[in-house]
């Protein structure tokens, strides 16, 4: 497993940003706070239905930057996303500039320091970061959406990044 930035732009695996490589230990503490099988299905991601396996998310999941104990919601985040009724394959190849946004409630919001007032859509909170971008990373890397080839939108948007 290469630390080499480089690598990974040239693995097309990111998206525009450096990630954090998935080292095995890295992904192993990922896989640590669920009960879920690595090898379960949990998504099949739109355009081109790429498996999401819990492991393969905590690939990403960890490539986005994410602390581990944020992977539970990533994987919530991406059943949901992937539900044929919220339509992440109309999303994701339209000239339009759509992107899912997501809205966590409950305690766990407090207990990962998810920022839900001033600045919500700013930086500077890395939960709301980092969750968001392991969701475009799975957009990415198993459903296909790449800027330019399944994802035609004109203008692009920056909340595509989070």
């Amino acid at each position: 497993m290469s630390d080499d930035v480089e690598v990974w732009f040239e693995r097309g695996v990111t998206d525009g940003l450096p990630v954090v490589p998935p080292s095995r230990a890295r992904v192993d503490a990922m896989l640590a706070t669920t009960r879920r099988p690595r090898e379960q299905l949990v998504a099949e991601v739109p355009p081109n239905y790429g498996r999401a396996t819990v492991e393969k998310l905590a690939v990403n999941a960890v490539m986005a930057g994410c602390r581990a104990d944020y992977f539970p919601v990533v994987l919530a985040v991406v059943e949901a996303a992937c539900d044929p009724a919220f339509n992440l394959h109309g999303q994701s190849g339209t000239t339009n500039a759509a992107s899912p946004l997501i809205i966590l409630n409950g305690p766990v919001r407090q207990r990962l320091g998810v920022n839900c007032a001033a600045g919500v859509f700013g930086p500077g909170y890395r939960a709301n970061a980092t969750i968001g971008r392991a969701l475009r990373l799975v957009m990415i890397n198993l459903g296909g959406t790449r800027a330019g080839q399944i994802s035609m939108s004109t203008m692009g948007h920056p909340g595509r990044y989070t």
